[in-house]
């Protein structure tokens, strides 16, 4: 296990090490620690918030100063492999916890927004919403499309939009989403829909990056600007 210099300057502004305070009249030398300790240990806080910081500080006092280490090799490998295994065991329990949530929270949401005028369900379990009907060729599965789109949360966090960047995406329909790829060959183009998408026919148990949890219930609304020629 490799801790990370971060862990090791929270450990060293711990009061265990760096006992007395730090005021704007400190010496620059004082002043550049505590500011970096202190910074570096709020950007961690969580990810060390089970550590024993005293413990931590015990074991890097010692080997600076050249001491034999109060435990052997095998033993602090034993204890640091019992911690990792512990970390990622609470870790699976916290996901599979916030996991179960999203899905009560989610379907709840979609039982409620299918009752609502204008909501349209496919077999799938995919709710749409037409918002402005096309005219023109609608997608196949093959098809590459440009779209403008805008992805938020059921609690209206926006997690992505290229409406906000201004460009257009060009992608594959195969190649996305299950909600988007049924979604997609449902409009024609110069169509905007508002998709409704259950977390199985979105990112599912795994989520995606920090925003997407697992389980999420996604809503996206899809303007269908052109299919493009093969």
């Amino acid at each position: 296990m490799k801790l990370q210099i971060s862990i090791l300057c929270l450990a060293l502004c711990s009061s265990t090490v760096f006992a007395k305070d730090v005021s704007n009249k400190s010496s620059a030398a004082e002043q550049v620690g505590y500011s970096f300790g202190y910074l570096m240990g709020r950007s961690n806080a969580e990810s060390i918030k089970d550590l024993d910081i005293d413990a931590f500080v015990a074991g890097l006092k010692a080997a600076s100063k050249g001491q034999a280490s109060s435990l052997t090799d095998e033993e602090m490998t034993r204890a640091l492999t019992q911690y990792k295994k512990q970390t990622e065991a609470k870790q699976l329990i916290e996901l599979k916890q916030k996991a179960d949530a999203n899905a009560t929270i989610g379907a709840a949401f979609l039982a409620e927004n299918a009752k609502k005028p204008g909501i349209q369900v496919t077999k799938s379990g995919l709710q749409y919403q037409v918002i402005q009907a096309g005219k023109g060729k609608s997608p196949k599965a093959n098809s590459t499309v440009k779209v403008h789109y805008e992805g938020r949360l059921i609690d209206g966090t926006v997690f992505d939009s290229s409406i906000a960047r201004n460009q257009p995406a060009m992608f594959q329909v195969s190649q996305v989403i299950q909600g988007w790829t049924e979604g997609l060959q449902l409009m024609k183009e110069g169509a905007t829909y508002r998709f409704f998408i259950p977390a199985n026919l979105g990112y599912g148990q795994i989520g995606s990056a920090d925003v997407i949890e697992p389980n999420s219930t996604l809503i996206f609304d899809v303007e269908l600007i052109e299919v493009l020629p093969k």
